[in-house]
């Protein structure tokens, strides 16, 4: 899983040094473009005292409304305010308070969801401290206020252990919504279904990862009681005994759904499914376990692998067998390929540990990302999934077992003479983005290292077909390895990349924001890596939040390093004639 509290809310320092790295060469370095071509103008605030602030961070995605003909930015705050702002002048126009119960406060971490002219929050209640509800509410974008005929939903849950000798009940304390709220139509239905996924705020037992499909319409016109169509728990264990503090290191319960991007919905024939990134924690295919996987499932959240019971019947977590996890239809369960090392961090915390071990010991848990789907030009499609170790897996969209490669993009934080600074957050947390061109997939993938010595940026592969089968190849990296930019910038969590398109010719630009003081902006052309616009913001900027952008304007969420207060900063983007 992850220490979230830590990553959420980590300090943000930014170190410099001498860049080493050996298996770069081969990369398209990324190039500056003219700087006269393009220009960034700060839309608001015009200084940090004009500003609108929140006196929690903004976590949650910004979301666009445009009920009211005219673009409002909705901010979901993290202390449980939901704040519209003109998307030109950045004024107040309305906010409200997530209902709780009287005493509790309102904590929202993950990113609601706009069906229509509804906003729908996901948000937990805290009592000194202590989580005691999950709850879901609609607001009205048109009225302005919460929404009564969808009355306030607190989540709750019981299901059967994997033996079906006891059951596992969803506890709020250890329960904490990161990932964002997902929506998805339903032939007949006027309001869809929603998924609401849980993890916890840190890896202290007892704790598991939720599912939740919620019925938008049962809800309106049946009440809360009859609004969750269907429940997922990813490990039904209802012992969870640790001898130490992280229990996802000794691989005992966990398999959090935390990734900031939420599980992934793609479109079918007659419906659609679900593909469900997990944190790490037990795997063990006999009890139903599937921490550290990409499981696939379709609506009413029903799951079967699909794996060879004959191959799989001796199932062993620690070193599975090859032919299990190839034979799985629905689950994706991560390894090496031959052409790998042997994932060793310098420190030795793994030096008499499988691979598999590894990545529990040291956090480095798969579900820390979200995968995206990619159509290759015969019309065949592969899920582009990154791993918290700093690899890349490109995996079989329709036979989620068949892994056609793992390329590791960045080095393993940490030298003998340069300690990893933070080894917990791994070297990826985020949600490829994707585009095309010349209708071969590119994604564009953030990475970052703790350290003094390694280089992190941005890493541009593309998918081509080698010998027949899916290949993952380097296109470009930014900022060029061989620079001590690359050792000096994306030290820590970045934002998520978004891409949009810029200029005459439609360029598609890939968007991030490396986290400083100040943070800084950044648009690099995906074609070839050359660098569109590099401007310094007014605040930090936002780990793990994706920019926001419409009609050439970007929204993105920052905090004021003086005050510590959040903020949203918007920027138009301009091209010179």
């Amino acid at each position: 899983m992850k220490l979230a509290v830590r990553h959420l809310f980590i300090a943000i320092a930014i170190v410099a040094s001498l860049v080493s790295a050996s298996y770069f060469t081969i990369i398209c370095l990324a190039e500056p473009a003219n700087p006269e071509s393009y220009k960034t103008a700060r839309l608001f605030p015009a200084d940090a005292q004009s500003s609108v602030t929140f006196d929690e961070s903004i976590i949650a995605n910004s979301l666009l409304d445009l009920s009211q003909d005219r673009p409002l930015v909705i901010v979901p705050d993290s202390n449980g305010v939901v704040v519209a702002l003109d998307g030109e002048t950045g004024t107040l126009e309305w906010q409200i308070n997530a209902p709780t119960p009287e005493g509790q406060q309102a904590q929202l971490i993950s990113t609601p969801v706009i069906i229509g002219n509804k906003l729908v929050i996901l948000y937990q209640c805290l009592e000194k401290g202590v989580r005691t509800s999950h709850r879901l509410a609609v607001i009205d974008l048109v009225q302005k206020k919460l929404d009564e005929t969808f009355p306030v939903l607190v989540l709750s849950a019981e299901k059967p252990t994997a033996d079906g000798v006891a059951t596992v009940k969803f506890n709020p304390p250890t329960a904490f919504s990161h990932s964002a709220l997902k929506h998805a139509k339903k032939a007949g239905s006027q309001w869809g279904l929603l998924y609401a996924a849980f993890g916890n705020a840190g890896d202290t037992q007892p704790f598991h990862g939720w599912l939740f499909e919620i019925d938008m319409d049962a809800w309106q016109q049946q009440g809360a009681k009859w609004a969750i169509s269907s429940v997922l728990l990813t490990t039904p264990e209802a012992e969870c005994p640790v001898t130490i503090e992280s229990g996802t290191q000794e691989m005992i319960c966990g398999g959090g759904i935390w990734t900031p991007a939420g599980p992934q919905l793609y479109p079918t024939e007659d419906s659609f499914e679900l593909f469900v990134p997990v944190g790490n924690g037990q795997v063990d295919l006999t009890r139903h376990d599937y921490a550290n996987t990409i499981m696939r499932m379709q609506p009413g959240l029903q799951f079967d692998p699909g794996c060879d019971e004959h191959l799989c019947k001796n199932f062993n977590a620690s070193q599975p067998e090859s032919a299990c996890l190839d034979s799985c239809k629905n689950l994706f369960i991560p390894r090496l390929v031959a052409a790998n090392a042997f994932l060793k961090p310098v420190s030795g915390e793994c030096n008499n540990k499988t691979f598999w071990e590894c990545l529990a010991w040291m956090d480095y848990d798969l579900g820390a990302s979200a995968p995206v789907k990619a159509t290759l030009k015969s019309g065949y499609s592969v899920l582009v999934q990154p791993g918290k170790e700093g690899a890349v897996y490109l995996i079989d969209a329709k036979h989620l077992g068949t892994q056609y490669d793992r390329l590791q993009i960045v080095d393993v934080c940490g030298t003998l003479a340069d300690d990893c600074k933070a080894g917990w957050m791994g070297m990826i947390v985020t949600q490829p983005a994707l585009t095309y061109i010349n209708e071969e997939p590119v994604v564009v993938i953030p990475t970052f290292i703790p350290d003094n010595t390694h280089p992190a940026g941005l890493v541009a592969l593309k998918v081509v077909l080698e010998e027949g089968k899916p290949k993952l190849q380097r296109f470009w990296q930014f900022p060029d390895p061989f620079s001590s930019k690359a050792v000096q910038k994306f030290r820590s969590h970045p934002s998520l990349p978004v891409i949009s398109t810029l200029g005459k010719d439609g360029d598609a630009i890939v968007w991030t924001v490396d986290i400083g003081n100040p943070g800084i902006l950044y648009g690099i052309r995906v074609k070839d890596g050359a660098v569109m616009i590099e401007h310094p913001l007014l605040g930090t900027g936002r780990q793990l939040s994706a920019p926001l952008i419409y009609d050439n304007t970007l929204y993105l969420a920052s905090t004021l390093p003086s005050t510590g207060k959040a903020m949203i900063e918007a920027y138009r983007l301009e091209i010179q004639k």
